[in-house]
């Protein structure tokens, strides 16, 4: 008898030992082998200055199974992980460290401080790596890629300059997202959109020379200093007049001109709109269209400069105090309405973002998009779910050239120089030595690359680009992206534009898009709400196959999930029933083999019935994955387990287990033994941990689960008429035991069932199938009959397929305390229903009390009414029969 595995789960016995194992006996490793086909995946790389949150968790466990699977199905499983250098992120913390000490960036100087930001890169940097770990991840940690590592920058300042001499990188004045506390400019992926409820101001803007004006409306009063237009559209009647005269802006008391200009909704407000150009990316291009210029109020941390006259040097929010006071004492405020609006929020600090017109480096974006919008047309590129690839096109297809500079030290460099003696711009790979002018005084741009720049390389520069690598060749496109949908068009759209660009290929062929974690309540997890959870608590107290599982049932790609810990629970639930039943395998066997060819020529019904499920399960569970359909996959799994294999089979085979009929109890131990196997190997992706455990203990094993191959469907092991066989038995024991339970029969109390039938197949199966109802169905005894003339009335029936079983009143129960019982229950029940009846009919208290609450008094009414008609018809039953 084998008695390895503990008599209790608990996962931290063996998950940190495992994990070591694993990770020491290089199971996570893939190199080039020509002998294999690749499948790669490549970890979206998170900040390295996170840790790890429930989304971190979903995306890891989702890729962490498709590598697992792939490993298993003989494929060299690459699954390569990495983390992002945050320039935003680690630079404000690295600052705050500094001012902290006592000291400033400013006095620190550049080298002094990416010193700092490298030490606390290394003592504080990765945390995530660690938290990942736990999480069971089997990435190949020897290929572990840093964006700000030596070979990838390499490989940013190559696609850089690449794209500088084709022309599609250059300088120039364009609107940007600032943050001014930051001190620089931000990507759209870092700035949070929050709805807020603010202020429309109406402000009248006085014709010239005429007793006319126009109403505007805006939320931001304090750009109107920089307005430079005001435009109506060109077929609005009620401004026909004025298009082309000008317009006293006040306060300033500067005329700018009416323009007539189609970007303005006639139905929308006033129908007139103030045009800044430099403060707004739509007056942006209107006032390109109209050749207006630029003039830019406002200085970059956020005060007015010295375009605003009396308000120059006031902070943003202050001027606008002002500004609506003067507007009001002078006769220019119409009104002032409540108006909800998206306000744009800096992600690291929460400062409110400023549009505003800034020199900047950009990338022009139609000439990379163009390849990006034909491949998925043309098929090459797959979104689960497909939906997401109407948004793939519709960013695509209204993209803005790409903001790519950053004013940060921490970053990538722009390999840019500037000639001190004649401004000119050089992009060089290396310190430029002459300038054409015969100066050697050059000074290197200060800002850095825009963190996604060197993010959209991932899945090529992690694997040697710009150099043409084995690995390069090997490796590339990857198979899959696994990544939430909230950054489709961040990441997602520039690692197709650049994979195509510099490569000549798509980076991946697929993209799953996971859904967010949301919190039982249906809300965002954020430090706000103090709603977050942390996955490591989780870990800690149901361990990490627990919550793996729970994060993978019941989801779909691409929908929100909300998380409820009770699944949590019922996850671990579910693994302490594996660890039982397979215990209770073990401990059956013993180190004596089982004669294979033996065990298969004595195979019983139920043998045949497990066996032919387990290989439908594989069929099923293998198209799932490859469907991406890893919830469906999973809770197919669950269900043959716990259901199939646990409660029924291990049920229906204990007494041939203790029998001395040893060839019979030979096979049963075979049976039980190689669908356990292949089990673990199914679960093996979604909980890795409790299924390597157990599989160690198991005879006859060569290898490690981790390594094992998948399970294959075999035409040979399909016994469809052992299913039908089962399945029939299966349907008569739970209706055998329903009858039962409503009539309150203990589980002791034994009762003969009489199966009335003329069906030859039923027949022919309950003939060997005796044994199954007095193990699982209480029965004393069975009789097969054909007809129930014989059977009498007092007795209970059920029907199932082609026939009725009849359960004896009189040896299910006594019918006198049973009687008795269900009078008190009738009198109990009329008690509830003449309460509710009468709550609900008191109109004061319909009136009066919540709409939910009245809702769950008729619910009750409805249930007492539905609970009181069985009362009755059983009570009619037992007395009819008596």
């Amino acid at each position: 008898m084998n008695e390895g595995l503990a008599k209790t789960y608990n996962p931290k016995d063996f998950e940190e030992r495992i994990y070591e194992f694993w990770n020491e006996n290089g199971y996570f490793r893939a190199d080039v082998n020509k002998e294999k086909k690749p499948f790669t995946i490549m970890m979206p790389p998170p900040n390295v200055t996170g840790n790890l949150h429930m989304g971190h968790a979903l995306n890891g466990t989702i890729q962490d199974i498709l590598i697992r699977w792939k490993r298993m199905e003989g494929y060299e499983a690459l699954w390569l992980p990495g983390t992002d250098h945050a320039s935003i992120s680690t630079e404000a913390r690295v600052v705050a460290k500094i001012e902290s000490e006592g000291k400033s960036k400013q006095e620190l100087g550049r080298e002094k401080f990416l010193e700092e930001a490298w030490d606390w890169t290394e003592k504080y940097g990765g945390n995530i790596r660690n938290q990942l770990r736990k999480l069971g991840v089997s990435c190949d940690w020897s290929k572990e890629r840093f964006t700000l590592d030596e070979g990838l920058s390499k490989a940013v300042e190559e696609a850089f300059i690449r794209l500088y001499e084709k022309g599609l990188i250059y300088r120039g004045d364009r609107i940007i997202n600032w943050c001014p506390s930051c001190g620089t400019a931000l990507s759209d992926a870092e700035v949070e959109h929050e709805e807020s409820q603010g202020k429309l101001w109406h402000i009248k803007y006085p014709a010239k020379d005429s007793n006319e004006y126009i109403v505007i409306a805006t939320t931001r009063p304090e750009t109107m200093l920089g307005d430079l237009a005001v435009a109506v559209h060109p077929e609005d009647e009620r401004y026909s007049n004025l298009i082309g005269k000008t317009l006293i802006l006040p306060l300033v008391n500067r005329e700018i001109p009416i323009i007539a200009d189609e970007y303005v909704e006639r139905e929308f407000g006033t129908g007139a709109v103030k045009i800044t150009p430099s403060h707004d990316p739509n007056d942006f291009e209107v006032g390109a269209r109209h050749n207006l210029g630029q003039l830019r109020v406002m200085n970059d941390d956020g005060s007015i400069n010295e375009h605003g006259g009396k308000y120059c040097g006031l902070d943003r929010y202050e001027a606008r105090k002002e500004i609506v006071k003067d507007l009001e004492e002078l006769g220019y405020l119409v009104e002032i309405k409540d108006h909800a609006n998206s306000v744009g929020h800096c992600e690291r600090c929460s400062t409110i973002v400023e549009p505003i017109i800034s020199k900047q480096w950009f990338v022009k974006m139609q000439p990379l998009t163009e390849p990006a919008i034909s491949a998925y047309k043309e098929g090459k590129l797959k979104f689960i779910p497909e939906r997401f690839g109407k948004i793939y096109l519709n960013w695509l297809e209204n993209l803005r050239d790409w903001c790519i500079s950053r004013q940060l030290w921490w970053g990538h460099r722009l390999p840019v120089y500037y000639c001190q003696d004649c401004n000119e711009v050089i992009v060089s790979r290396e310190n430029p030595e002459k300038c054409s002018c015969g100066s050697t005084n050059f000074v290197q741009d200060p800002d850095t690359l825009d963190t996604w720049f060197s993010s959209a390389l991932w899945p090529f520069s992690t694997l040697g680009w710009p150099e043409k690598t084995q690995e390069l060749d090997y490796f590339y496109p990857t198979d899959v992206l696994v990544t939430g949908y909230d950054i489709i068009f961040f990441w997602v759209v520039r690692m197709v534009f650049s994979g195509l660009e510099y490569v000549g290929d798509m980076p991946f062929e697929n993209v799953f898009f996971t859904g967010l974690v949301r919190d039982s309540q249906g809300r965002k997890m954020s430090k706000s709400l103090g709603n977050g959870i942390d996955p490591l608590d989780l870990i800690e107290q149901y361990g990490a196959d627990a919550l793996r599982f729970s994060l993978v049932t019941g989801n779909t790609p691409g929908n929100d999930m909300r998380f409820y810990i009770e699944r949590v629970e019922a996850s671990r639930n579910f693994a302490n029933k594996l660890w039982n039943a397979s215990r209770f395998v073990l401990m059956h066997l013993d180190e004596n083999a089982v004669d294979e060819n033996q065990a298969i020529s004595n195979l019983s019904q139920e043998d045949k019935w497990i066996i032919s499920r387990i290989n439908t399960v594989i069929k099923e569970v293998t198209e799932n994955l490859r469907k991406y359909e890893l919830g469906i996959a999973a809770q197919k799994i669950y269900d043959f387990t716990w259901n199939e294999y646990c409660d029924w089979y291990i049920e229906m085979v204990k007494p041939r287990l203790f029998s001395d009929d040893n060839k019979d109890k030979d096979t049963a131990k075979y049976v039980l033994l190689i669908v356990l196997r292949d089990i673990l190997k199914l679960l093996h992706p979604f909980i890795p941990y409790i299924t390597e455990e157990i599989w160690t203990y198991l005879p006859g094993k060569d290898k490690e689960l981790i390594i094992e191959q998948w399970p294959l469907y075999n035409e040979e092991r399909s016994y469809k008429d052992a299913e039908k066989s089962i399945d029939f038995i299966m349907e008569s024991v739970k209706s055998i035991r329903n009858i039962r339970a409503e009539m309150n029969v203990v589980p002791s109390k034994k009762a003969k069932a009489i199966f009335v039938t003329s069906d030859a197949d039923l027949n022919r199966i309950l003939s060997t199938s005796e044994r199954f109802f007095k193990t699982l169905a209480s029965a004393s005894e069975i009789q097969v009959t054909e007809s129930k003339d014989n059977i009498g009335e007092d007795a209970m029936s059920t029907v199932v397929g082609n026939c009725t079983i009849f359960l004896p009143l009189e040896e299910l129960v006594d019918m006198e305390k049973e009687i008795e019982r269900l009078q008190k229950e009738k009198e109990k029940l009329e008690g509830e229903i003449k309460r509710v009846k009468s709550k609900l009919s008191n109109e004061g208290f319909v009136s009066k009390a919540p709409k939910q609450v009245i809702d769950q008094e008729r619910e009750k009414e409805i249930k007492y009414q539905q609970m009181m008609e069985k009362v009755l018809e059983r009570l009619d039953s037992l007395r009819n029969n008596r």
